[in-house]
């Protein structure tokens, strides 16, 4: 492999122009499809194989008008102090916000007057209009949720305090801003790092040609592929990560070729030869991690993985030929002053060591105690993993800034906290004898069991389908309503069993609470593929056992470390202030899946490139401990400047008003700074220092049988010297060029 993208390098530093240009064209062939494209809204949310889903299949079936999973809102009002809303001024303006809903928008399927649904507190000071519509929240469309919040505006002005919860006013967060102070920071670390604007613009200008290109093709086929508008900001935070990184490594190892006096054209083939490899594979892993979302079956995550594999794909692709093609253009610029002047400097024999090589040789010197207190360190932080509770967190985890956030704490005020999480349990009497009596006796267990209120069941035109309203005493993301679902579920059982009426429980708090367990369910699974797979690959890629398996317990200490960082902040409350957490809850059930696809990938990409540069210097004839130095001497900066980017990245995210975007910056920032600096820094070189030639160590058997991707370069390096010494000077490597 190192051979071939050898000559692909000095072929795109060559042709230049014309790899540019086909890069360019491509970019603009997908923003003219994206342009053009029909709008996506979202893709259709459903969850196989749950029991809220299915009885969401079976309303929609036998019901369809009812629109079991459509959009909901309620418009919370509270009289000022001292009137009620049933006051005739108070309760005409309500009346009139009914009338307004209910002709405001084509979407909406039902405003329902409090006065009639009994809406209204015990103490007459709240009410609330529910409002259904026919389509899902992520469909509504902005007159939509226009129309909703105009309503509120009119009803504040006759002095009642009125806000607004339920889904639809939930839209995707944008994060453009994060996007923007995460590209800025990386510029800046760039140029630290690289000392020259140059080579510091180089990756963040290959890095968004590749994230447009994904995200423009992405936008295109929305619409044909039910993409939804959701599915693009996993691609684009995932693509500018590993875009960066990629352009990085290719980049710092040209500017060391350079720095050791080859042309440069020689320079970009060897470069993309030995760190275009590690590259390749480090995408792999990523691509890995992200198609491996499919095993948790649910349509909408699957897309987003796929799409954003996609993009990674694109990111590698735009190293391995835009990269070496723009250091083409880039020409001895690339090099600034500063950093012409340290070439020279740790050229000289009395050059005083970098700080990787310094901190190496200390590794050497003190591996047990560096090993001790890294483990030691992230077992202490994974500890809150243990009390982990997951869910989806509710309007209650709003900023109390928020009309949903008010509007959840004025019901739970006036109604009780059960009210902000109904749940919908269906009866299918078509199988029963009586289904009249089924659904009364369905009524009644569920009564026995202890709940805040039970609305009659009310049967469809057909008579073989009832639903029954059920209010829990408790708010929708605590542990007693989970309990309330499984017992209403238990009792289910036996009903069936004597009258044959199958009982369904359903609703936005059910299908949360089914979503938590099949995320739940399908987190072991999932940690078993990917770093089953991406142990394989990395065995191929430094033929040996043990540096993998170092590399795949690593990454799971510093994931369950992640998890218990973010436990204690958003669970536990600990330091919530300072990252803005206004309640503490469950943690989101997507997070922990999501963080291990994500952060696997860029430990990955770490792990590959630093041991790679180790073990081409133990390949290439060094002794294990100095092979560690030189990896450490050459990879140390690159790699931290990797992490600082990509931690200032998702850090972005942590100022954002929604909890769940703010729980994934958390997350993926602290466990990418786990693995890269605590993981990838100590325990790594610790751990390949005291097992010395044993890390390097393959039985001769699979040795044979596993194919020889030469990602260490050993065979070009072989192949250069043995035409060098042949036909002098360059002319091997001319040779070689022509192969």
């Amino acid at each position: 492999m190192a051979t071939f993208l050898y000559k692909l390098g000095r072929l795109t530093f060559r042709r230049r122009r014309f790899v540019a240009l086909i890069w360019v064209a491509l970019l603009a062939v997908a923003g003219i499809g994206a342009a053009t494209a029909p709008a996506a809204t979202s893709s259709s949310f459903s969850i196989p194989g749950t029991e809220a889903q299915r009885a969401f299949d079976l309303l929609e079936e036998r019901n369809p008008g009812m629109s079991a999973d459509g959009a909901t809102a309620r418009v919370v009002f509270q009289a000022p102090e001292g009137e009620k809303v049933t006051d005739s001024a108070n309760k005409a303006e309500i009346t009139g916000i009914v009338k307004e809903l209910g002709s405001g928008s084509k979407q909406i399927a039902q405003a329902a007057d409090p006065f009639r649904t009994q809406a209204v507190s015990q103490d007459g000071s709240t009410a609330y209009i529910s409002v259904t519509y026919k389509v899902n929240s992520m469909e509504l469309t902005d007159e939509t949720r226009t129309a909703l919040e105009d309503a509120g505006e009119d009803a504040r002005k006759s002095g009642m305090k009125v806000e607004i919860g339920g889904d639809a006013l939930q839209v995707m967060p944008h994060t453009g801003t994060a996007e923007i102070i995460g590209v800025v920071i990386a510029a800046i670390v760039l140029v630290v790092t690289f000392g020259s604007l140059i080579a510091a613009g180089l990756p963040l200008v290959t890095a968004l040609v590749g994230v447009g290109i994904g995200v423009s093709t992405i936008t295109a086929l929305a619409s044909v592929l039910d993409l939804g508008s959701t599915t693009a900001i996993l691609a684009t935070m995932i693509g500018l990560a590993v875009g960066i990184d990629y352009a990085l490594f290719i980049v710092s190892r040209y500017r060391a070729e350079l720095a050791e006096g080859r042309e440069r054209e020689e320079a970009a083939g060897r470069a993309v030869g030995t760190a275009g490899s590690a590259v390749v594979f480090a995408g792999l892993t990523v691509v890995i991690a992200l198609v491996g979302l499919a095993v948790v079956n649910i349509p909408m995550l699957t897309k987003m993985g796929l799409a954003a594999a996609g993009t990674v794909a694109v990111a590698v692709l735009i190293a391995l030929t835009l990269v070496p093609a723009a250091l083409g253009f880039a020409g001895k610029r690339i090099m600034g002053r500063k950093a012409r002047r340290a070439a020279e400097a740790e050229s000289r024999p009395a050059a005083k060591p970098n700080t990787g090589t310094r901190w190496a040789r200390f590794v050497l010197r003190k591996p047990v105690w560096v090993l001790l207190v890294g483990v030691l360190g992230l077992g202490v932080i994974a500890v809150p993993a243990a009390s982990l509770e997951m869910g989806l967190p509710d309007d209650g985890a709003q900023p109390k800034s928020t009309t949903q956030r008010q509007a959840y704490d004025m019901l739970s005020d006036g109604f009780g906290p059960g009210f902000n999480g109904p749940l919908m349990v269906v009866v299918d009497a078509k199988n029963s004898s009586d289904g009249k009596a089924a659904a009364d006796r369905v009524a009644e267990e569920i009564e026995s069991i202890g709940v805040s209120a039970v609305v009659p069941p009310v049967f469809n035109k057909a008579g073989d389908t009832a639903t029954i309203t059920v209010i829990p005493k408790d708010r929708p993301s605590s542990h007693a309503t989970e309990e309330v679902v499984h017992a209403i579920r238990d009792a289910g059982q036996d009903i069936k069993a004597d009258t044959g009426a199958e009982v369904l429980v359903t609703g936005a708090t059910a299908m949360n609470i089914d979503f938590s367990q099949k995320m739940n369910d399908a987190l072991l699974p999932y940690l078993a593929l990917v770093v089953g797979l991406a142990f394989l690959l990395l065995m191929l890629v430094f033929r040996s056992v043990l540096v993998p398996l170092k590399a795949a317990l690593g990454f799971l200490l510093s994931v369950v470390a992640a998890l218990g960082a973010v436990v204690a902040v958003f669970q536990w409350g600990w330091l919530g202030s300072i990252f803005g957490v206004e309640q503490t809850g469950p943690i989101m059930s997507m997070m922990p899946i999501f963080m291990v696809g994500v952060v696997f990938g860029l430990a990955m990409d770490y792990e590959v490139f630093l041991v790679t540069r180790m073990r081409e210097a133990y390949v290439h004839g060094e002794s294990p401990g100095q092979a560690i130095v030189t990896g450490f001497q050459h990879g140390a900066r690159v790699v931290t400047a990797a992490a600082v980017i990509m931690m200032a990245v998702f850090s972005g995210f942590i100022g954002s008003s929604e909890q769940m975007v703010k729980m994934i910056g958390f997350s993926l920032a602290v466990a990418v700074l786990f693995d890269a600096f605590v993981v990838r820094m100590a325990i790594v070189p610790a751990v390949l220092a005291l097992l010395g030639k044993k890390a390097w160590w393959l039985p001769r058997w699979l040795d044979r049988a596993l194919p020889d991707v030469d990602v260490e370069g050993e065979k070009l390096q072989k192949r250069l010297t043995e035409g060098s010494g042949s036909e002098g000077g360059d002319g091997g490597e001319r040779e070689l060029a022509r192969v």
